[in-house]
């Protein structure tokens, strides 16, 4: 039998107990707004990009590359660091971007004046929208892809929140937690599983930004890449998923865009900042070490 841990039994007014967050409880707080000044930077291209390679962040910059390798110039764009482990989220032209404090956020430079644009689904959106591109031509087909694209938005704060927190971040393992979000994030595996099993892209025959938002969360997660959970997960038994996974993940675009913005894993993975395409051969955080040597 599991030990249970002492039952907790919750106050009559919840109160902020700032370091009882766990890994991110220097940046987890319960109010909104800005924490100090300070402006955003600006480049040349139409839109700027202000991010990190979560996995939020990875459905943007797949979306960019995408666009720019399928001829769409027009889709230039510059991207920024924004480290939500030291707080830039809370900086006051991000917050101006992004009331919620989260990444992605982008500034449309197309529009005079510019047109803010925050959660990573509307800005799929408003990309594929702008260059119709990787959302499909087929009014009757439409609906489907959204259904995907709301799915993914709608469950994958199980899968992080709830799961990879109490799994990999919270600061005591909890039996209950990780089988109560374990068990829905497997739920949620198999309803893909089982979509893939007869299309080869998520809502149909076609690529889209559905694939592109479900694929930086399941993907990488079935791909060993988020939690450290495969194993507990058994993702190898979901097949159709894998297989939809590895395709994906060969794209030449997808492996320039999960590079964007990433301040992580080997230097060569990691390109801070992404202002012209020849940055991934000359940016990359091994390049720069070897120029300042």
């Amino acid at each position: 039998m599991t030990d249970q841990p002492d039952e907790y039994t919750p106050p009559e007014v919840w109160t902020w107990d700032a370091e009882s967050g766990g890994r991110f409880a220097s940046i987890n707080r319960p109010i909104a707004g800005a924490t100090h000044d300070k402006a955003l930077q600006v480049g040349k291209h139409p839109f700027q990009l202000y991010s990190l390679a979560t996995p939020n962040g990875v459905k943007v910059t797949v979306m960019f590359e995408e666009l720019l390798a399928a001829g769409h110039a027009g889709a230039e764009y510059d991207a920024w660091l924004i480290n939500i482990g030291e707080g830039d989220q809370f900086g006051s032209g991000f917050v101006a971007v992004n009331p919620n404090s989260k990444i992605p956020a982008l500034m449309d430079h197309t529009t005079s004046p510019p047109t803010r644009v925050f959660e990573s689904g509307a800005i799929l959106l408003h990309l594929a929208e702008k260059f119709g591109a990787f959302l499909p031509s087929d009014p009757a087909k439409r609906p489907e892809m959204l259904s995907w694209l709301f799915w993914q938005m709608g469950s994958a704060p199980y899968l992080g929140g709830g799961f990879g927190h109490f799994y990999a971040y919270a600061p005591t393992k909890m039996e209950y937690p990780i089988n109560r979000f374990a068990m829905e994030t497997k739920r949620q595996l198999d309803v893909l599983d089982r979509q893939l099993a007869e299309h080869t892209y998520v809502s149909g025959e076609d690529y889209t930004i559905a694939d592109m938002a479900i694929w930086a969360w399941y993907g990488q997660l079935v791909l060993g890449r988020l939690y450290s959970a495969a194993t507990f997960l058994e993702v190898e038994s979901y097949t159709n998923v894998m297989r939809w996974a590895k395709a994906i993940d060969a794209r030449p675009a997808v492996q320039r865009g999960r590079m964007v913005n990433r301040a992580f894993g080997e230097p060569e993975t990691q390109l801070h900042e992404r202002h012209e395409a020849s940055d991934f051969d000359t940016r990359t955080q091994d390049k720069i070490g070897e120029a300042a040597e």
